[in-house]
């Protein structure tokens, strides 16, 4: 089986909030072919990679992909034919190279990333693995976590309900990956029971979760616990909540204002809110509690409650190896998200794993809001053992892909699958 490429190929799809998005075609030598989509976000972080759109307005809004289309085909393509695809690391760092960028603009990290998952995808299908074992190799046997978002807020859900952006369960008290996508599911429908007898809207947000207008931030935690209850489960010892706040988005002039409760905290104030929040509550798990630039808020919240929960830096860090290195040095965390359009290369992608995991971070991976139903994370989360993924709602297909591609993983393992349960954080939980 030849590895050589030999083609490479890109084309305009749409995502799952009907924006375009890119797609890469990778064809080897021999004729074999392997495809991967890239996803956008809504709340992104100000140093994220930069996507490459054509800001022509008489097209998708300005927010077409020809550009980064005419790249793969003009820049990109003429440098890697030949190339092994397996040699993953000089693959994405002669693009690298080529972009020549700090945020890979030139090029756009759309592209960038476009090529390098498709190269990756193509070079396992060749060796006859799945993409989970080629990546990972023979100890990839752990299914992670999956954190469902059930409840969205903020950007999310257009600002019509909570200010934080994400409320999610984690069935970490399942014996499989498969009963805790059943427990999900389980869950979800009894909330969409609940909040119907309230008389509160059951439409959704862009990533499945139901977006009722609530009059504070403490009321969707409440209502889904009264849902985990419903389900036959019990809050804490089966299933857990992780919240993401995005405060990056409420965060103004130094200040935190939460719209929904008609409040206005300082940092010192906002760590004494999740610290009552946590007391109240089985929180496992806060994302993008501080905001990515109030570093001084970040390490009081993690002097605070960093020795009880886990304090994931998002926004703040954008699966940036340079950045977590300093957010190490600082000790404002103790876990990153892992998003591979944050950075735009599979490799730079594994090297913020391995960088928070090497010093006891944990890693969260995540997908975006504008996802396709590519389920390449699945196999990542599996292949770099992070233990725990977050992916959306039980609902929508490019969220549920994710959770079966998980399945037939955990299935095709057999006997040697293990699920990562409540060691998946790097804080013991306290329910």
């Amino acid at each position: 089986m030849t590895f050589t490429i030999n083609q490479l190929h890109a084309r305009e799809i749409l995502d799952s909030r009907g924006n375009p998005t890119i797609e890469v075609e990778c064809r080897l030598a021999d004729g074999l072919t392997a495809r991967a989509a890239v996803p956008s976000g809504a709340s992104t972080g100000q140093r994220e990679a930069a996507e490459l759109r054509d800001g022509d307005p008489a097209r998708f809004g300005g927010k077409g992909v020809k550009n980064a289309i005419k790249q793969v085909h003009e820049t990109i393509a003429p440098v890697l034919i030949g190339q092994d695809a397996r040699h993953q690391a000089a693959i994405d760092a002669m693009m690298i190279e080529l972009d020549g960028t700090e945020n890979k603009s030139k090029l756009g990290a759309n592209a960038i990333l476009g090529v390098s998952l498709a190269v990756a995808r193509a070079a396992a299908m060749a060796s006859g693995l799945p993409l989970f074992q080629y990546l990972g190799g023979p100890g990839a046997t752990r299914l992670p976590v999956p954190h469902m978002n059930i409840m969205n807020g903020g950007v999310h859900a257009h600002w019509q309900g909570a200010d934080f952006q994400e409320f999610m369960i984690a069935p970490y008290g399942a014996n499989t990956l498969r009963e805790a996508v059943e427990w999900g599911s389980e869950i979800y429908h009894a909330l969409q029971s609940l909040l119907q007898k309230k008389g509160l809207s059951v439409g959704v947000g862009d990533e499945g979760g139901f977006a009722p207008h609530v009059s504070s931030n403490k009321a969707p935690i409440e209502l889904i616990l009264e849902a985990i209850s419903t389900a036959g489960l019990r809050p804490g010892a089966d299933v857990g909540i992780a919240i993401d706040p995005a405060s990056s988005e409420f965060f103004k002039d130094g200040q935190y204002h939460l719209r929904a409760e008609n409040r206005t905290l300082d940092p010192a104030q906002m760590v004494e809110y999740y610290t009552r929040l946590i007391t109240d509550y089985p929180i496992a798990l806060l994302e993008d509690g501080m905001a990515e630039n109030d570093w001084s808020g970040w390490k009081q919240l993690n002097q605070a409650i960093g020795g009880q929960i886990e304090l994931v830096g998002d926004d703040i860090f954008c699966t940036n190896p340079a950045i977590i290195a300093k957010g190490i040095e600082e000790d404002i965390a103790n876990a990153v998200l892992i998003k591979l359009n944050q950075i735009g290369t599979l490799t730079e992608t594994i090297a913020a794993t391995r960088l928070a995991r090497d010093h006891g971070w944990g890693a969260f991976v995540s997908h975006r809001s504008g996802e396709t139903i590519d389920s390449f994370i699945a196999d990542m989360t599996v292949a770099l053992d992070t233990g725990h993924l977050k992916t959306g709602a039980p609902a929508r297909g490019e969220r549920v892909e994710k959770y079966n591609q998980l399945m037939r993983i955990e299935e095709a393992l057999g006997a040697a699958a293990s699920y990562a349960g409540k060691n998946a954080y790097v804080r013991p939980i306290r329910f």
